[in-house]
């Protein structure tokens, strides 16, 4: 199961364009699952109208005041796109559900040694379920693999195995002599090779990490594709579903 760390389309007239079943009004049942994403150091994505993503978490809920704090790295130039911008809308996931809501007119305020994004609580929220979507395990004789460059080593070349695919994401092999990637990273110009047939070309969101047996070696990275090519996603759903009549048939024999 895996899912899109952009926002949902949201129609601008909000009274009438989103069904009351997705919407969080209540402000106590707001703050709660503010406070969630804080102490659970939930990775938030900030997402400004041109198309700027910003990774962080939610470092304070003020419910006095009624401000946010997000986490800044005062020299990322994304920092500025996001002032500048009227309106920046925030997702963040808890177990099955997507939250999204609008901030507006952040500012950068500056602690000792830290800066933080400041805005003030939402009025309204939208929650949605998590979309599935078929998974499937590429065949171990194919040995599927990822290539990339680390995201914090430029240097290292990474040929990470493919574990398991769906038309959303993907989840890799990470081995413990491996330095480490956290969760809410984007990997670009990721190479994905499944077989001699389906190969494509990515950008990866690192959505978590799991451990896997001590036995193993390493741990499960939990990716989302963003923005596949409409050929690469055909590439994908060809593959997956090929895979998919092929368990049917096995079941059947």
């Amino acid at each position: 199961m895996f899912f899109n760390s952009r926002p949902m389309n949201i129609p601008g007239d909000r009274s009438r364009g989103v069904p009351d079943e997705f919407r969080v009004r209540d402000i106590a049942e707001m703050l709660g699952l503010l406070r969630q994403i804080v102490e659970g150091s939930i990775p938030v994505h900030l997402n400004a109208p041109d198309g700027t993503s910003y990774t962080t978490t939610l470092w304070t809920l003020d419910t006095g005041r009624g401000k946010l704090s997000f986490a800044a790295d005062a020299d990322d130039v994304r920092i500025q796109r996001l002032l500048d911008s009227d309106e920046t809308t925030v997702t963040a996931y808890l177990d099955s559900v997507k939250l999204q809501f609008d901030v507006h007119q952040m500012v950068l305020v500056h602690g000792s040694g830290s800066s933080a994004l400041q805005t003030d609580v939402p009025r309204e929220m939208f929650r949605f379920q998590r979309r599935s979507s078929y998974r499937v395990r590429p065949l171990a004789r194919t040995a599927p693999v990822a290539r990339m460059r680390h995201p914090g080593m430029p240097d290292m070349t990474l040929e990470l195995r493919v574990l398991d695919l769906s038309i959303g994401g993907c989840a890799l092999f990470l081995p413990n002599d491996v330095p480490p990637l956290q969760p809410g990273v984007q990997v670009n110009q990721v190479r994905i090779e499944i077989d001699s047939d389906t190969r494509f070309d990515a950008q990866l969101q690192l959505q978590h990490v799991t451990a896997l047996n001590p036995e193993s070696g390493g741990v499960r990275l939990g990716c989302e594709f963003v923005a596949l090519s409409g050929a690469a996603e055909r590439a994908l759903q060809r593959f997956i579903d090929h895979t998919q009549k092929r368990g049917k048939l096995l079941a059947l024999d």
